[in-house]
């Protein structure tokens, strides 16, 4: 059987995607490059705005017509469209044969004619890395309900994986080449709480790390797991919730050296009334003490945000705090999005989306110009400085990969993809630097 895997969305639909693809290919599937040419196409969807929706709607259009020109499909539907209850999708989509929920793969294997061994198929189940970089899963779900996020609805509530599967899976990864991984989770530094302190590692481990087998574990405590695996050469970690940081997971990052200081901690907005409709469970103060935190132990973390604009009722002058906070803490990315109202949300149930959409482009563009300007004058100060780049590409007979800053960085001269090259930087601008790799580089 040949199988099409079409993905939107977020890392943890990328991860997702890739665990499925793997279990396919270990059943004996083959993996196409083109609908068209499978007979079994995957669907992993994204909910969080109405454009994901809007693209994995027109993918459907596309399965259907395929189907009527005579072509012999099975169509599964997975990812953040899919809620405890399909039945609407189902009668707008009749023609699909399956609808998965995030991390639920084996109906898709039920509907594909396999077998997955009563779920003990997929625990030691991993994919196959193509790059030297890995998305790892390690706490689905989220309990937080912030009022525009469909998420926890649709994922789940928070669910560890235990720091043994972890390791096993991050081994996987390196022993295939693999060496940068990135943690991923909903809200990541939640890792842990729900385990338990019976679901640690062991009492031995505890002790010579220093960690306390009567709690149950941390983020820090994972990276601290993970970090001496051999061939692993870098630890990142994403997206994290303002609440959940603690000293203790800050400590990790700053003692570890694979562990790179790259935090991104969406801050949503920069006003107290929009924080509280967004139910976002902190205020502007609370926020920039764990901004503050971070730089004083870390005092080179780049820092990167999520921003929404537009969401229900945000007025010129909350508008204007969320710019202001902006200059203020100097972020070095920001990710900015309108509003987009998500049905079944409690925002969509008890707020009027009442931002018109010319005044929500206005402010996204507002945003990315500070972005530009603030991200242009941070990556000026890294001209003449030597970054070590792990290689990831080479596209149009440059080089490309990510400094420790998770900056992106192109470059010529001698490298090859999975070493770590030594880059001097001749160039930036906001969103890339450029420069050229020294005759030292370090293969990894």
């Amino acid at each position: 059987m040949k199988y099409y895997i079409w993905t939107v969305g977020c890392q943890m639909n990328v991860a997702d995607s890739r665990k499925l693809a793997a279990g396919l290919d270990r059943a004996g599937c083959t993996a196409t490059d083109a609908a068209a040419d499978a007979d079994l196409v995957v669907l992993n969807t994204c909910a969080v705005r109405a454009h994901a929706e809007d693209r994995a709607i027109g993918q459907l259009g596309r399965l259907k017509r395929l189907r009527e020109r005579g072509k012999d499909l099975r169509i599964a539907v997975m990812g953040c469209m899919v809620g405890a209850r399909s039945d609407d999708l189902r009668r707008r989509f009749p023609y699909v044969d399956v609808f998965a929920r995030p991390q639920d793969f084996a109906p898709i294997l039920r509907v594909a004619g396999i077998d997955d061994g009563g779920g003990e198929f997929w625990p030691s189940t991993f994919a196959e890395p193509d790059a030297p970089t890995a998305f790892v899963p390690v706490i689905h779900g989220c309990d937080k309900f912030c009022t525009y996020c469909i998420v926890p609805y649709r994922r789940g509530r928070e669910k560890s994986r235990t720091i043994a599967e972890i390791k096993l899976e991050v081994e996987h990864y390196c022993g295939r080449g693999v060496k940068e991984i990135t943690l991923l989770g909903q809200t990541v530094e939640a890792f842990g709480r729900d385990l338990g302190a019976g679901r640690f590692v062991g009492a031995d481990w505890c002790e010579e790390r220093g960690a306390s087998a009567a709690r149950p574990p941390d983020l820090g405590d994972l990276m601290r797991a993970v970090h001496d695996i051999d061939g692993l050469e870098r630890i990142r970690f994403l997206t994290s919730y303002p609440k959940d940081m603690t000293p203790r997971i800050i400590d990790a990052v700053a003692e570890l050296p694979k562990v790179c200081e790259n935090f991104n901690i969406p801050v949503q907005a920069g006003d107290d009334g929009v924080l509280a409709r967004m139910r976002r469970g902190y205020t502007l103060a609370e926020y920039i003490d764990t901004f503050e935190m971070v730089k004083a132990r870390i005092p080179a973390a780049a820092m990167v945000t999520d921003v929404i604009v537009g969401f229900c009722g945000e007025t010129d002058a909350e508008f204007a705090r969320t710019c202001e906070l902006l200059e203020r803490l100097r972020f070095d990315k920001v990710h900015v999005a309108a509003y987009s109202p998500r049905p079944g949300t409690i925002a969509h149930r008890t707020l009027a989306d009442d931002v018109p959409a010319e005044v929500k482009q206005e402010r996204v563009q507002a945003v990315e110009r500070i972005e530009a300007r603030i991200s242009a004058e941070i990556n000026a100060g890294l001209l003449d400085s030597e970054q070590d780049v792990l290689v990831e590409q080479r596209r149009e007979g440059r080089w490309s990969g990510r400094n420790r800053l998770g900056k992106l960085v192109h470059f010529g001269g001698e490298a090859g993809i999975g070493q770590i090259a030594r880059v001097r930087i001749e160039r930036a601008t906001a969103w890339s630097l450029q420069g050229r790799a020294l005759p030292a580089s370090v293969p990894a």
